[in-house]
């Protein structure tokens, strides 16, 4: 069993263009990135989740929100438009509020201590988390983790994988990717997929992307299935050619498993994410 989910986190490798002219007044453009030595990228994110499960009688929802400003520091860029990239955040708003618990609110922001599980995220800001060599295409050369990092339910790259060569409106490439998912009590599985990228649109230098992907490894167990939930979703992307860099990426995804704890169970994931180029004045 093959299943289409959407997913928009990669690791850049493998890049495969596919170029399809819809007709002769599509120009050929070239998306790649043009970083400059030691600039700063600001990226405003914001990301909203519920998770509503059902287990027999008893439902649960949780609803999140975070809020914040990260940013990529283009430590160096080589003679071949190889980027090293350092990623930060800067400050977070976070709130989390569940059916049988109320809320919690907390912002990096304020004089307040961190409640009780949000101790790493404060001490996680305004350090270097992350650093990354990419070429021009978002192919990413190496990746060395400077903090520990939990896999991103949000896509933590600001370079979205890119087309090799010139390419027309409604161009595909695919990016082949494994994601790891586990259950609690040790069950885990290795999830291929194929990422396809399309080339939607071409106006006044901005180029639209669209991003979906296709779950590879058959999963017919519903725990595995639940977990991999928050790992996936399918979106645009708004990529500034002559700058070369991402103006905006939007994702969302709203799916139900059932039967991850038993036939009376279902679990209900909707989320969505944007992040916003802050454009220096």
């Amino acid at each position: 069993m093959l299943l289409t989910l959407p997913l928009a986190a990669s690791t850049g490798a493998g890049l495969a263009a596919d170029s399809t002219d819809p007709g002769p007044s599509s120009q050929p453009v070239t998306l790649e990135y043009r970083f400059q030595p030691h600039e700063k990228l600001d990226m405003d994110v914001s990301h909203r989740a519920i998770t509503e499960t059902t287990v027999g009688a008893t439902s649960q929802s949780t609803e999140t929100a975070t809020d914040s400003r990260k940013t990529w520091t283009v430590v160096a860029v080589d003679a071949a438009g190889q980027a090293t990239l350092e990623h930060s955040v800067d400050d977070v708003t976070m709130t989390s509020r569940t059916s049988d618990r109320g809320q919690i609110r907390w912002s990096s922001r304020g004089d307040e201590a961190a409640p009780p599980g949000y101790e790493q995220v404060k001490a996680s800001l305004g350090v270097p988390l992350s650093r990354l060599v990419v070429d021009r295409s978002g192919r990413v050369i190496s990746r060395h983790d400077l903090r520990p990092c939990p896999p991103s339910s949000t896509g933590d790259l600001v370079v979205v994988p890119l087309p090799e060569g010139p390419v027309t409106e409604g161009a595909e490439w695919t990016v082949p990717q494994e994601v790891v998912v586990e259950v609690p009590g040790g069950l885990r599985k290795a999830v291929r997929t194929r990422l396809r990228y399309q080339l939607m649109t071409v106006r006044d230098g901005v180029a639209t992307i669209r991003v979906d992907t296709t779950v590879l490894t058959p999963i017919d167990d519903p725990r595995l299935e639940s977990r991999l939930l928050e790992r996936i979703w399918d979106g645009t992307i708004e990529f500034d050619i002559d700058r070369g860099r991402v103006l905006r990426r939007a994702t969302g995804i709203d799916r139900r498993v059932v039967g991850f704890e038993g036939p009376e169970s279902s679990v209900r994931y909707k989320s969505s994410l944007e992040e916003r180029l802050v454009e220096k004045r």
